[in-house]
């Protein structure tokens, strides 16, 4: 499963926004696009020889385009010390998550929103912003980038958004970013406002999704779990595949 991933999701990666692109660099995948885009790598082949010159020339590409990106390290990546070299050339970690993968048939069944709650698919402009407005609720920050991100994906139809509404208030937010011509759909977001949390609405999100996902002809589901999202989903049947760890570079 984790070779699979590595090469359809990292190897031979598609752009996740219209506007981005995927460039191969030597040993080095990474994805390019404007500001509101994700920037950085997304795979390496890179040994003890290799690597710090490999750091240095991504450093200095994404600088010469004034761009902040992030080197996407999973635990199995070469050679053993990368996330030292990646200290030592000016990178900041974020906190680690699991990258966890469940095949969408095993996944029980059920997981349906408590009483009360309904479930919307964003489909326009405005549902784009009550989804950011949850987000920034539930997460404490704002996502200018969000938005725009969304619209555009929205625009090419590569993913999936839904809204957990509480009469007429959003409640809680979740994606699916979708991988044509790979196996793998991806969920992100799950967020929910503080006092609609314990109620079975990340499950509930979860199993929207994967429905979504085998409409579409998608049979494997990803995520990088935190350590809140991470019990969760080893219920429902995910496995703990690897770690995965952001190293940003300002």
């Amino acid at each position: 499963m984790l070779e699979l991933f590595d090469r359809q999701l990292r190897q031979e990666a598609r752009p996740d926004a219209p506007d981005a692109r995927v460039e191969r660099a030597g040993n080095v995948v990474r994805q390019v696009g404007p500001g509101h885009c994700w920037n950085g790598v997304l795979w390496s082949g890179l040994d003890e020889a290799d690597a710090d010159a490999a750091i240095t020339e991504q450093v200095r590409y994404f600088g010469e385009l004034g761009r902040p990106f992030e080197w996407k390290l999973y635990g199995h990546d070469r050679p053993a010390d990368l996330d030292r070299r990646l200290l030592a050339a000016g990178f900041t970690p974020e906190p680690a998550e699991t990258l966890m993968i469940a095949e969408i048939g095993r996944l029980p069944a059920g997981g349906e929103p408590p009483e009360g709650v309904r479930l919307v698919p964003v489909t326009d402009a405005d549902g784009v912003e009550l989804v950011v407005d949850v987000h920034e609720s539930a997460f404490g920050a704002t996502h200018e980038h969000l938005r725009e991100r969304l619209l555009a994906q929205l625009a090419e139809g590569e993913v999936v958004a839904v809204l957990a509404m509480a009469g007429d208030t959003p409640v809680s937010a979740a994606r699916m970013d979708l991988h044509p011509g790979t196996r793998f759909a991806s969920l992100w977001g799950g967020g929910t406002v503080p006092e609609w949390r314990g109620r079975g609405l990340y499950r509930a999100l979860i199993a929207y999704r994967a429905r979504e996902a085998v409409a579409r002809g998608y049979d494997h589901l990803q995520v990088d779990a935190s350590s809140q999202s991470r019990p969760i989903l080893l219920r429902l049947g995910f496995e703990a595949i690897t770690t995965t760890t952001p190293y940003v570079h300002e």
